[in-house]
């Protein structure tokens, strides 16, 4: 969803006659995995990816269809491993797309939902009887549901919609309709959770060289320095905030959730340390912290004399990112990076460190 955003708000504001495509089953290979978008135009105008080769032109070509007769469609494309690279797949598989035309309001609505940074899902129906098909409602995560919600199918949607946000994984479902609907009915409930967020505490050379990396990721990027030589708007133009405070004051208008990650970087005891006191009692999915061993094992009897446990203290990654020999900047960047990025997708995991013996 995010990466078509602009794109597709632009084009809106041009009056164009937008449509989108969206993975919502796939089985095998397939470069794009399921919620992946495509929008384009009537004019030609593609953003996003589907998947690749002659199903992308397949996707386009029945999207200007979709454009004209405002009737969505649900495209399956199954292919052998001897034709798999012809059309785009690493080798044999299949995926079903769903083609809609875009109405502007519920578009705006995603839009504003999106930059509240809250998580909802937006549950559209895409196989069953044809007056349903395409309908569509916006589920809020507190049950605050908008769209096509006069359907007689608004309250089983609303339901099931709930339930996959509360799981927080976009789902293909089967919903149980009323006695009118001659047919089956199927949702796509596509979960949309808020942007990631990596704070730095500290505006030293690696955040500079680390914001940039995690912008390209699509994080929301923050920096909290109190000295002002170090968190500067010459240093930092391009983070998302900039705040020169101490993390104390700082974190009173930086709200820490399970979408953020923490890099404490300044290796002053003075900034490291309450930061580190903030986050251990926060959802925080990744803490890591700049400095050696013997840096972190002082550190460590420090934070324990303040009273942190010891499972407290085992969320912290310290050394900071994955020992790949990482020696400058740049290149401890990279490391932390990489160490948030598989926090994030395989938390349970201690970063492959027990299996690839990174320590």
């Amino acid at each position: 969803m995010r990466d078509i955003v602009q794109d597709v708000e632009k084009w809106l504001t041009q009056n164009e006659t937008v449509g989108v495509a969206t993975v919502v089953k796939t089985w095998g290979s397939a470069p794009r995995g399921i919620g992946a978008k495509m929008a384009f135009t009537s004019n030609g105008q593609i953003s996003g990816s589907v998947s690749g080769g002659c199903v992308e032109g397949a996707v386009v070509e029945a999207g200007f269809e979709v454009l004209e007769s405002a009737q969505p469609q649900l495209l399956e494309f199954g292919v052998a491993d001897d034709l798999a690279w012809d059309v785009g797949l690493a080798c044999g598989g299949s995926i079903e797309v769903f083609v809609e035309r875009i109405k502007p309001a519920e578009q705006l609505l995603i839009h504003n939902l999106s930059r509240s940074n809250q998580p909802f899902a937006v549950a559209t129906v895409i196989s069953g009887t044809s007056p349903w098909l395409g309908n569509k409602i916006i589920v809020e995560e507190h049950g605050e549901a908008a769209g096509d919600t006069n359907s007689v199918l608004a309250g089983p949607i609303i339901s099931t919609a709930q339930s996959v946000l509360s799981g927080g994984k976009s789902q293909r479902q089967r919903l149980a309709v009323p006695d009118e609907a001659e047919e089956s009915i199927e949702l796509f409930v596509e979960v949309i959770n808020p942007a990631p967020t990596l704070v730095m505490i500290g505006g030293v050379h690696i955040a500079i060289v680390l914001a940039a990396i995690a912008k390209e990721l699509g994080y929301l990027t923050i920096v909290i320095d109190p000295r002002k030589a170090f968190a500067s708007q010459e240093r930092f133009a391009n983070v998302d905030t900039l705040i020169q405070a101490w993390p104390d004051e700082a974190f009173e208008e930086v709200k820490l959730t399970s979408f953020t990650a923490v890099a404490i970087l300044t290796h002053d005891p003075k900034i490291d340390d309450p930061a580190l006191l903030q986050c251990l009692s926060s959802p925080v999915f990744y803490i890591g912290a700049l400095g050696s061993r013997s840096t972190h094992d002082a550190r460590s009897k420090r934070l324990v004399d303040r009273g942190v446990s010891d499972r407290q203290l085992a969320r912290i990654h310290a050394p900071i990112g994955l020992d790949i020999g990482a020696s400058s900047p740049e290149e401890i960047a990279i490391s932390i990076m990489a160490e948030i990025v598989a926090a994030r997708h395989i938390p349970l995991l201690k970063m492959l460190s027990a299996t690839f013996e990174l320590n």
